[in-house]
Order: C-alpha cells, then sequence, then structure tokens
C-alpha cells in the first residue's frame, strides 16, 4: 500500500514540475477556469507530458442574462 503511495505522490509531483515548466504558475493577471483547469489535468497527467500529451481545457462561462 505505501509504494502505491509514494508512486501517487512522485506522479504528481513530477505534474506540478511539467506545469511550472510551460509557465502555467506566472502571474499574468489572467484567472480563468481554463487556465486552472488546465494547471489540473496538467498535474494529473504527470510524467506523460514530457511524452507528448498537452493538455488543455477550456472553458467558456455565459454572460449573465437582464
Amino acid at each position: 500500500m505505501r509504494a502505491g503511495a509514494v508512486i501517487i505522490v512522485i506522479w504528481l509531483l513530477l505534474g506540478l514540475v511539467a506545469a511550472f515548466e510551460r509557465g502555467y504558475f506566472k502571474d499574468t493577471g489572467d484567472a480563468s477556469c481554463a487556465k486552472a483547469g488546465t494547471v489540473i489535468v496538467t498535474t494529473l497527467a504527470g510524467p506523460l507530458n514530457w511524452l507528448g500529451v498537452n493538455p488543455k481545457i477550456k472553458c467558456e462561462v455565459p454572460p449573465p442574462s437582464k
């Protein structure tokens, strides 16, 4: 059981490194659900990022009705 937990933690840490390398943590003032979603799926993809996986999330929120 512990080996599985260690593997998951390493997997997620590698995903965070990949997100950092892509510049997703820079403060550009652009905070959106799409950016947050992209960071999350990049982190979950882990080492697959270096094998060509480039997950992106599109998130469109409709304007409020009047």
